[in-house]
């Protein structure tokens, strides 16, 4: 009876214990207030303090795009594999709770032999069968949290792995819709530089008749025919890049190129919102990014594993015990044949010699401190990152603004020659100029026009919406 009395003592005494924990407690790490301000580019007419929706794609108001993205969010091979890494994550959450559980095990075996006949009880054969079964089952004492803290780098790997795989679906909507729009955008630039070579074919066709009639120079034909030929060499380049998004459009929502549905490469219409676009505040970007939120997390799972590397400094108490049964009969283990139990504790620890495990330790406080790092910089590029969208785009307005301007006076003024040519009041070279002028300003609208909405898109991205 005293040793039942001992024993529980000391498992009580191991129970007690298991509260001291060891290690460093993580607390979440502060960004500097300048990161939870307004945006530089904040105040521009472009953009609004209301926060980024996460689903921003509905801000276009395209049903098709809308089918894409949802297409790609489902079937893209990146979300695939991060997907993956969440499942295996969330099975080495599992396997790390697992841990806190008692661990059993069952043997069975038999065995003939033959024993010295000093051990052989009188009347017994020397020569037998003999049979064993037992089940055996050890617990160990969460001392100083070793356990608990594996669990909870665990825990902190599998918000990690969610939190990356929402980076991921950031980016795969990010370029479903760039690709979208870039298709759209190649075809509104097919339709401008056919119109341009449309317009300079007919120039051609009146200085041909000029011509003709000995009112112009043979040079003045060539020099407009090498212009219109010059234009309409721009049309395959822009036709193999339209052509080339809608084959990353398809990849991107998990199709082969000529599984692409014919309507994904029908708008023909600059993807744009004209409004305001939402932008929030640096306090709402840090809390959206799934970056940060994945470096944020790493952190917690290396902080933890200091306290798993830490415990191994301190003894390690497993109870256990075991029943069993031994008999030369298979049917004496299952009748109350010869019956064995015992229960007890075990404490194993590492002492004097712990080199090893504190250089476990300088190694996880190591890691530690490069995921502290890695969230600080993840921090800093996701403000550099949607700075430069945002004055990327503002910039990219300005732009636009003053092509439309340049490309309307051209417009005015190639009207003027081309009356004063007709009426014979200017000469081949002005008409010339003012036709180039014309097309290479029309040209960069189109193409700018491109730019603006990709660095809408870019700026969507740099916020990380969706997911948060």
């Amino acid at each position: 009876m005293m040793r039942y009395r001992h024993f529980a003592l000391a498992s009580l005494s191991a129970l007690a214990l298991s509260g001291c924990a060891v290690g460093p407690d993580y607390a979440a790490s502060s960004p500097r207030p300048a990161s939870s301000g307004p945006f530089i580019s904040a105040g521009d007419p472009a953009f609004a303090a209301a926060p980024l929706p996460a689903d921003w794609w509905r801000l276009y108001n395209d049903p098709v795009l809308d089918t894409l993205v949802a297409e790609a969010l489902a079937a893209n091979t990146d979300v695939r594999q991060a997907v993956a890494r969440i499942e295996r994550a969330r099975a080495g959450l599992r396997g790390a709770r697992g841990d806190r559980l008692p661990q059993g095990s069952v043997g069975a075996g038999a065995s003939y032999g033959r024993v010295p006949e000093s051990q052989v009880p009188a009347g017994a054969d020397r020569q037998d069968w003999s049979y064993d079964a037992g089940i055996d089952v050890a617990y160990e004492v969460d001392l100083f949290a070793r356990v608990s803290r594996g669990v909870e780098a665990a825990r902190a790997d599998l918000a990690a792995s969610e939190a990356e795989a929402d980076a991921v679906r950031v980016m795969v909507v990010a370029d479903t819709t760039r690709a979208y729009a870039d298709a759209a955008s190649g075809a509104a630039r097919l339709r401008v530089a056919r119109e341009i070579v449309e317009l300079l074919s007919q120039s051609l066709e009146l200085t041909r008749k000029r011509h003709a009639a000995g009112l112009e120079s043979g040079l003045a034909v060539a020099r407009i025919a090498t212009l219109r030929d010059q234009r309409a060499a721009d049309i395959p380049a822009l036709e193999a890049a339209r052509a080339a998004a809608l084959f990353r459009l398809a990849t991107l929502t998990g199709r082969a190129p000529a599984e692409l549905p014919p309507i994904a490469g029908e708008r023909s219409i600059v993807l744009e919102i004209e409004q305001a676009i939402p932008i929030g505040d640096g306090a709402t970007l840090l809390a959206r990014r799934p970056d940060i939120r994945s470096a944020e997390r790493r952190l917690a799972a290396d902080t933890a594993r200091i306290g798993v590397a830490t415990a191994d400094l301190y003894p390690r108490i497993t109870l256990g015990g075991s029943l069993g049964s031994t008999g030369p009969d298979i049917g004496d283990i299952f009748t109350g044949g010869p019956l064995r139990w015992l229960v007890g504790s075990l404490l194993n620890w590492s002492f004097p010699n712990q080199e090893a495990i504190r250089a476990r330790i300088d190694a996880a406080e190591a890691d530690t401190q490069g995921s502290l790092a890695a969230f600080d910089g993840a921090v800093l590029t996701a403000l550099e990152e949607t700075e430069t969208a945002l004055s990327n785009y503002v910039h990219a307005i300005e732009r636009r603004a003053a092509l439309q301007s340049a490309s309307q006076e051209a417009e005015r003024a190639a009207r003027i020659v081309r009356a004063q040519q007709r009426e014979g009041t200017t000469n081949s070279l002005d008409r010339l100029d003012a036709e180039r002028t014309l097309a290479e300003a029309r040209a960069q609208l189109a193409a700018q026009d491109a730019e603006v909405s990709r660095a809408q898109v870019d700026v969507f991205r740099a916020l990380g919406g969706g997911w948060s």
